[in-house]
């Protein structure tokens, strides 16, 4: 039998009062020791996302259930997503690069540098409808050998950047982070939301044409809870990864809600064939509940 935990979600505002969904969350797995970068593949039905102490990424199949490992080592990969075309990008702590899983199964570097010098420990990703690559560089894999590899940071400082996969060319596109985290594109790509995990905030920039970020300004606190890993819905609404539970911040960045959960919140993303099961990194386990909103659409898709 399946190993459940009833539903705990907590209503802020009555917006979030429409959000509903089955009365149990599933716990797909179990015996991660810090869950991360969950991504899930529409091609095959499959979920893979990162055990990142263990050095290894695993697989979960949607039609059967079953775990098994995707890859080991793994370059103690952390955040993952998808290309326009199908393709899995990653973030490698203990490398220190971003990479793109080519459909033979082959590695492609998409950035591991910046001005000639290191990155810190890339740590998740999103891909944008032109082929750019952006990418979070706080240094959790380079502080202690826990999380990937202890060395010395060659950045002075924390950033954001935008990678061409094409050219190579890997550009800052913003410098006034602290840690910054997880991030997502609204649905039509005019803005970014980027976590800042020291600061416990999430902020909010406009996207230019070309790709140059404008504004900035913090779109919510999270209050005693450090943010990680983020998501948007077909409505715009927000969904973070917060301590003990998923966040839910309407588009003006109200919190109007949350998911509560028993471990420790790193990661989530939308899956399944509708976009409608909401998937969830957390400490130890893979968590699993099918609600009656739907994962924001990627421009491409």
């Amino acid at each position: 039998m399946m190993d459940t935990i009833p539903t705990q979600f907590e209503v802020l505002d009555e917006r979030f009062a429409e959000v509903a969904g089955d009365d149990v969350v599933e716990r797909l797995h179990v015996g991660t020791r810090w869950a991360e970068g969950p991504v899930y593949f529409p091609a095959g039905r499959f979920l893979v996302w990162s055990d990142i102490p263990n050095d290894r990424m695993l697989r979960w199949d949607e039609p059967t259930g079953t775990v098994g490992t995707f890859r080991r080592p793994a370059g103690y990969v952390n955040g993952n997503t998808l290309d326009g075309q199908g393709r899995l990008v990653s973030c490698e702590q203990g490398n220190r690069r971003v990479t793109r899983t080519e459909h033979d199964g082959s590695v492609t570097v998409i950035a591991d540098r910046w001005q000639g010098r290191r990155l810190n420990s890339p740590n998740d990703v999103v891909v944008r409808s032109d082929g750019s690559v952006w990418f979070t560089d706080p240094p959790y894999g380079i502080t202690s050998d826990y999380e990937g590899v202890r060395a010395e940071q060659e950045i002075d400082g924390c950033h954001v950047y935008r990678a061409d996969p094409v050219t190579g060319r890997v550009e800052r596109v913003a410098d006034d982070f602290e840690r910054p985290n997880g991030l997502a594109f609204s649905r039509d790509e005019s803005r970014l939301y980027v976590a800042d995990t020291r600061r416990r905030h999430l902020r909010v920039f406009d996207v230019g044409d070309d790709g140059a970020l404008s504004g900035g300004e913090v779109l919510a606190d999270t209050g005693e809870g450090k943010p990680d890993g983020l998501r948007l819905d077909d409505a715009g609404r927000i969904w973070a990864a917060v301590g003990r539970a998923v966040h839910c911040h309407a588009p003006d960045g109200t919190l109007i809600g949350r998911l509560h959960l028993p471990d420790h919140v790193a990661n989530l993303v939308f899956g399944g064939p509708k976009r409608n099961r909401l998937f969830i990194a957390a400490s130890t386990s893979l968590y699993s509940l099918m609600v009656n909103v739907t994962g924001a659409r990627p421009v491409w898709a």
